[in-house]
């Protein structure tokens, strides 16, 4: 017999709007004991020195952590400039230093080169794995991890003020976008270095800082309201997917794991959201078999 797992059952996403010097572990920890949630995780990590949006998914809103991952995310975010850290952020010893600053015309000028697809390699303290070690390891220990190339989308790339000393930025990106990277590479191609000394992200998919709460407020409300107040459907995050109403006794099916025949038909390969009410039942995947077109479950949820 299966051991009964500890804790409250809760299904659904929460915006936690991360604070300084915390890291995006420990802010799962901390949401699981002031929920006492049976199962937690996040959906994109936020360095211990950055603010801002961090999706935590509890029970079954864990099986949808992928989708999240793929989503859109906002950064606000401040270069200075004259010094190069080993981190490209604050926390990094100073590695190199110029005497160069560049002028808001001169940023403005170089914008449209880092916007699009773009290659970038990441920071050597960050934690991708080389060889089955985090590169962060490997550089705190010495070494110097070979990063290799990667390319990411940057959607927008706008200036919002700068000083002379800083600038500050706003970035829409996609996925695996080092925000540190693209400040060093911009640094750089202003014929200077710099570094990231202040990073926020306030946008993560369908979440954004107006539909999040700081860690604070979560432990006046872990004391006095019920939890499903503001935890957010699972289906937040798969806005996106096309949805399909089924009836009950076809949920019951779909949730046995068995294949449903399609009245209507769709894209052979494309992954449906099934719905009945507004109770989420699966995500499938069409197929075309001698008998007509199918639906095949490929995530059930027990919601």
């Amino acid at each position: 017999m299966a051991r009964k797992r500890k804790g409250i059952r809760l299904n659904g996403w929460l915006a936690i709007d991360k604070p300084l010097g915390m890291t995006s572990t420990q802010v799962v920890g901390r949401c699981r004991w002031l929920t006492h949630a049976q199962k937690t995780g996040h959906g994109g990590t936020l360095d211990p020195l950055a603010t801002g949006i961090l999706p935590i998914a509890f029970g079954e809103a864990t099986k949808t952590i992928p989708f999240i991952m793929e989503a859109r995310k906002s950064y606000d975010f401040t270069v200075t400039f004259g010094e190069a850290r080993a981190s490209d952020d604050a926390e990094g010893e100073v590695t190199a230093t110029s005497d160069i600053r560049p002028s808001r015309s001169e940023i403005l000028a170089i914008l449209p080169r880092f916007t699009g697809r773009i290659s970038q390699i990441p920071p050597a303290f960050s934690a991708i794995k080389i060889d089955g070690k985090r590169a962060y390891a490997l550089a705190r220990a010495g070494e110097a991890p070979v990063m290799k190339s990667r390319e990411v989308d940057i959607y927008s790339l706008d200036l919002l003020s700068c000083d002379g000393q800083t600038a500050s930025f706003r970035a829409v990106c996609g996925k695996g976008t080092y925000i540190r990277s693209l400040a060093r590479d911009m640094a750089r191609d202003l014929a200077t270095v710099g570094y990231v000394s202040g990073l926020r992200r306030t946008r993560v998919g369908a979440f954004g800082l107006d539909e999040s709460i700081s860690l604070e407020k979560l432990e006046e409300l872990g004391h006095s309201a019920p939890p499903e107040e503001w935890i957010l459907p699972v289906v937040t995050v798969l806005g996106d997917i096309p949805a399909l109403a089924v009836t009950e006794d076809e949920a019951v099916l779909l949730s046995h794991g068995q294949p449903l025949s399609l009245r209507d038909s769709v894209s052979a390969g494309e992954v449906i959201r099934v719905m009945t009410g507004t109770r989420l039942v699966a995500l499938c995947k069409s197929e075309i078999t001698s008998e007509g077109q199918i639906l095949k479950p490929v995530r059930v949820f027990n919601i």
